[in-house]
């Protein structure tokens, strides 16, 4: 006797076609949203930190360039793991960016230059 097929997402046995995997269209979406699931909670993690960074930046930085001392990044909450790009300048100078903040660490120092990206296309 041949075994039953059943359907990944609810067990029922599956009628029809040989290649079948679920025994509706509900039990299929369910399955893949389910799936999905899993991967869109990291997503969302990370575009919340992100989003927290660029805020910060932003708060701390209203006239678009500011030097401030690293340790008040840290303490208001910002994470230095998390950001959107890099930029390397001409002078081999290395900005962090949050989307439209942007910061670098200041040599010989504990403080950190934020500026604004102004010129967006």
């Amino acid at each position: 006797m041949d075994e039953k097929r059943r359907c990944l997402a609810c067990g029922e046995i599956i009628h029809g076609r040989s290649d079948k995997k679920f025994c509706s269209d509900y039990c299929r979406n369910d399955y893949n949203n389910k799936k999905k699931s899993e991967h869109l909670k990291q997503i969302s993690k990370i575009d919340k930190i992100l989003h927290s960074n660029r805020n910060i930046l932003e708060k701390l930085c209203p006239d678009g360039k500011i030097t401030i001392d690293k340790l008040k990044l840290s303490s208001g909450g910002f994470d230095f793991s998390f950001f959107t790009n890099i930029y390397k300048t001409r002078k081999d100078d290395i900005y962090y960016f949050c989307y439209d903040y942007g910061y670098r660490y200041l040599p010989d120092s504990n403080r950190i230059l934020i500026v604004k990206k102004k010129d967006w296309a």
